[in-house]
């Protein structure tokens, strides 16, 4: 299988990305870097992904920035008197798959300059998208399917978080013209067997060329 390096990033916070990130990790059995974690330094989505995954081959890549307040990362950095560096957010070296977790959605501030889309044109990698319904949830998420296409970066799909609404789910996909890659529900509790269940109904794009 062709090795496999792609961001999931989310059309806003709290979407549903780490346990997204978890049921491609545990799929692909691919190392997860999260490049910047704001907030829970002492219980970080690493954390949580590695506590989601029951394979053994994954590795986890540290942060390049771990930063203490729950603030977009440009806010939480200049409270801990650092300034975010594109230039110190390389994607790590691995023989693996990597999924890469982005720190917000794509138009989230990383300093004065950068945003979090521009250091995925950077890296030059394609995105999983994450969409969850709520009032406002097509516009987001259509904003952000816009916002790669301006930039030429490839989007593999959308992966449906949450409670399933088919009409906001059928127009998102029908006006895109982007696949879906899977459903996620809501679970009442998150557990290793929860997410190596998703595995099997998750659509993992195999060749970025298109083939399977």
């Amino acid at each position: 299988m062709k090795k496999q390096q792609f961001v999931v990033a989310g059309i806003s916070t709290e979407i549903g990305k780490t346990v997204t990130s978890a049921i491609l990790v545990e799929a692909l059995r691919a190392d997860y870097w999260k490049p910047i974690q704001s907030g829970a330094v002492t219980d970080s989505d690493k954390a949580t992904v590695r506590n989601l995954i029951s394979n053994a081959a994954s590795q986890f890549h540290p942060e390049a920035y771990l930063l203490t307040e729950p603030l977009s990362p440009h806010a939480a950095a200049a409270i801990d008197g650092v300034e975010i560096s594109l230039d110190q957010l390389n994607v790590p070296a691995t023989e693996n798959h990597l999924v890469i977790e982005l720190a917000g959605g794509l138009m989230v501030p990383l300093n004065n300059r950068d945003l979090n889309i521009d250091l995925v044109q950077r890296w030059g990698l394609p995105v999983v998208l994450v969409s969850k319904n709520y009032l406002g949830s097509i516009n987001h998420t259509l904003l952000s399917i816009e916002a790669l296409k301006s930039r030429n970066i490839p989007t593999l799909g959308i992966i449906f978080n949450g409670e399933s609404v088919p009409a906001t789910e059928d127009f998102i996909l029908n006006y895109s013209g982007l696949p879906c890659l899977g459903r996620v529900g809501w679970e009442e509790r998150l557990t290793k067997e929860v997410i190596s269940r998703y595995t099997d109904e998750i659509k993992i794009p195999y060749d970025f060329t298109g083939t399977r």
